[in-house]
């Protein structure tokens, strides 16, 4: 059976994530096919969309390699976010269904639990699954997907702080679902606004200048196996 191309670029984007596959490190197509169990076929096709996305450049002589970001675009992911995000919520103020808000509540109650027994990998984790939902609430596909590509480049490129007060970090994720609930679109979009703001403070890049692809970590990738249809990481 053919192994889509979709499987093997998420594969390969959750591990430029993780730091498998540094910055600046070549990704050669018979590895990656070695290291994923596929054919060179769905690989190059994976490249072409991780290239499209902004994870991936080709370089004359080199071929596919790992992006290398600056700092300033780095940093224009966090203020894209900070734009973004309020519109998802505002829209899904309008858009948002019964399922969604089921869901939505759902991971606001059980994070304000976490918070209260300071859990913060679980906080992590529901914070991702929150916005992501939140974002699928907007009932734009588009705005969707930019949004889980700025996901996934932020955590690529920033070490992320827990917040300061973890309940009242929670506190604004009901705030948002009580606005998306009412249907306020205004109110969705200006406490989205002031949440990401404030967490947006709490990134860290994770690289410097001269930073770049580790010999060490690249004969771990040549020599490992990592089957495609693991579950993808979440931002």
């Amino acid at each position: 059976m053919r192994i889509p191309a979709q499987s093997v670029c998420t594969a390969i984007r959750d591990d430029i994530v993780a730091g498998v596959h540094e910055r600046g490190g070549r990704l050669t197509e018979e590895l990656l096919a070695r290291r994923y169990g596929v054919s060179r076929v769905p690989v190059r096709e994976a490249l072409r969309t991780l290239e499209a996305e902004g994870f991936v450049v080709t370089r004359r002589h080199a071929g596919a390699c790992v992006a290398e970001p600056t700092e300033q675009e780095a940093a224009d992911l966090l203020e894209m976010r900070v734009l973004l995000e309020p519109l998802g919520a505002s829209r899904a103020a309008q858009r948002r269904t019964e399922a969604h808000l089921k869901v939505l509540r759902g991971l606001v109650r059980l994070g304000q639990e976490r918070a209260r027994q300071g859990n913060s990998d679980d906080l992590r984790s529901l914070a991702g699954w929150f916005h992501e939902t939140l974002a699928q609430a907007s009932g734009s596909p588009a705005l969707t997907s930019t949004l889980a590509q700025l996901r996934h480049k932020i955590t690529w490129m920033y070490a992320t702080e827990g917040p300061s007060d973890p309940v009242e970090y929670w506190a604004e994720h009901g705030a948002i679902v009580d606005a998306v609930a009412r249907g306020d679109g205004d109110r969705a979009r200006a406490v989205t606004a002031l949440h990401t703001e404030r967490a947006s403070a709490g990134h860290r890049l994770r690289f410097g200048p001269g930073s770049g692809a580790g010999a060490g970590r690249a004969d771990r990738v040549r020599n490992a196996q990592h089957p495609v249809n693991m579950p993808s990481l979440r931002p």
